[in-house]
């Protein structure tokens, strides 16, 4: 979507929809807000919904419908077998992939679980350009390792380098020689590095990646979760795809892989998930997992009213004017916090803007988890909920010692057509302001610790009394109802 020009003024993100349907949002006083993150424990994920006002945690089923996607609803089929919705989705993602063979289920991590079930023993080695938390925990559960071998600009947090998604080939022959073909279960490249930024990954280095895969007998897996940014990112950074619809950018990307899986709850703007298995006799050895974890082999787990509206959703997934403008969005909020002097990921990518909490955090070390800091802070200090993505969402050692994340950061998410430009503005302010008395945020300890996924229902509390005093000085700025 070219950027909309103004008479007077620099071109700001434009919103390529209009609005028909609103939900009131909730401004708890500063206070009141403080009592909440108490109870919530400082994590986050145990907010109340209504007790937040900008809920930027992440883009994962909080993206809103369409009004074609919403009214496809009611064509759906609710017969627990046979559903004719099931078969009308399993087409469109033929059409849109190329592949035909479509096992359903109710999320991504449910793509994962089944696919670490199948193919990953004790002992396997799984090559990824990036781990995502759930993506790691099912082959570390089943006894697999997980060599994340992403290029070192990948790690660097401020760059202008367009894919810090892109995987090392050289690791990757590295790899290959230590660990031998054969103990490889699969190579899973994810489309749009969530951990790093939502930082994207070339169609040529996909094709690198997976013909080196493939001169060994080695299967590839695409995690298409993000891969509507990544499309974005590929057809406005990718010379040679410049002239590509997106569609055939889709297609090129689909004919590199065995597997591909996503989340729906992400890719397609509604909820659910899937996995395309190419070849017909491993779709068959896979199907029995879906009725056994999931649900019939037509629905998965998903409601057949989702499944219709994601049918639509896939379509509007191909069009550049609507996958365009998360990423618009999210640039706005990177260039304009970046230039105000505040520590970001850059180049913005896709999924959310990122703080670079490290940075922001120095004064605090790594085993306080300063990103869960400081993403306590802006709520305290906004009513903003965004995510940590550091240390805390990594788990320990076998030895019971912290794992240190390569990347500390605060993630604020940008749901699909959900928020206004005045609303980004806002939380530009509040993170500005936040940077700024970045020095009065202390660190985090935990007192209930899951021993996996802990960054989901995990409860901590300050190792001083800096919360009191940040929402001292806020209140003094803003007032009592802010």
């Amino acid at each position: 979507m070219p950027q909309i020009k103004f008479y007077n003024r620099p071109a700001v993100p434009m919103e390529m929809h209009k609005v028909k349907i609103v939900q009131k949002l909730n401004l708890l006083p500063a206070r009141q807000r403080l009592e909440k993150m108490k109870e919530a424990g400082f994590n986050t994920f145990l907010l109340h919904n209504g007790d937040i006002f900008m809920d930027m945690l992440t883009d994962s089923g909080v993206n809103a419908m369409s009004d074609n996607m919403q009214s496809a609803m009611l064509r759906a089929d609710d017969a627990y077998a046979g559903s004719e919705t099931f078969y009308r989705m399993r087409d469109k993602l033929e059409e849109i992939f190329g592949i035909g063979n479509l096992l359903p289920t109710h999320q991504g991590r449910a793509c994962e679980h089944i696919i670490a079930q199948h193919f990953v023993k004790p002992g396997n080695c799984i090559i990824m350009n990036y781990h995502f938390t759930t993506s790691k925990a099912h082959v570390t559960r089943l006894g697999g390792h997980v060599e994340e071998l992403i290029i070192d600009e990948g790690l660097v947090t401020k760059s202008d380098y367009p894919f810090k998604g892109n995987i090392d080939l050289e690791k990757v022959k590295a790899c290959i020689a230590k660990e031998g073909a054969e103990n490889i279960a699969y190579m899973r490249l994810e489309a749009g590095t969530n951990l790093i930024g939502g930082q994207p990954i070339s169609y040529e280095n996909m094709k690198a990646a997976t013909d080196l895969a493939r001169q060994h007998g080695i299967l590839t897996v695409l995690d298409a979760s993000l891969l509507q940014d990544n499309l974005h990112f590929i057809k406005t950074r990718e010379e040679s795809m410049k002239d590509k619809t997106i569609r055939e950018i889709t297609r090129m990307i689909a004919d590199l892989y065995d597997i591909v899986y996503f989340s729906a709850r992400k890719f397609g703007f509604g909820r659910g998930g899937g996995i395309l298995v190419r070849d017909e006799k491993l779709f068959h050895d896979m199907e029995d997992y879906i009725p056994m974890f999931e649900g019939f082999l037509t629905y998965g787990g998903m409601s057949v009213k989702e499944m219709e509206a994601l049918i639509i959703g896939f379509d509007e997934t191909m069009d550049e004017d609507i996958i365009s403008q998360g990423p618009i969005f999210i640039n706005h909020c990177v260039t304009e916090l970046d230039g105000m002097g505040v520590p970001m990921i850059t180049p913005g990518g896709g999924l959310g803007a990122h703080i670079d909490a490290r940075q922001v955090m120095e004064h605090l070390p790594q085993e306080q988890y300063p990103a869960g800091a400081l993403v306590a802070a802006l709520y305290l200090c906004g009513g903003i909920r965004g995510m940590e993505r550091g240390t805390l969402s990594e788990e320990r050692n076998p030895d019971g010692s912290e794992h240190f994340a390569s990347v500390e950061m605060v993630r604020l998410a940008f749901p699909r057509r959900v928020f206004t430009l005045s609303q980004t503005e806002y939380v530009i302010d509040r993170v500005k302001w936040l940077y700024d008395h970045r020095h009065m945020i202390g660190g985090l300890r935990f007192v209930h610790e899951p021993k996996t996924l802990r960054f989901f229902t995990g409860k901590l509390e300050p190792v001083s009394d800096w919360p009191e005093k940040l929402l001292e000085a806020y209140i003094a700025d803003f007032g009592e109802d802010q």
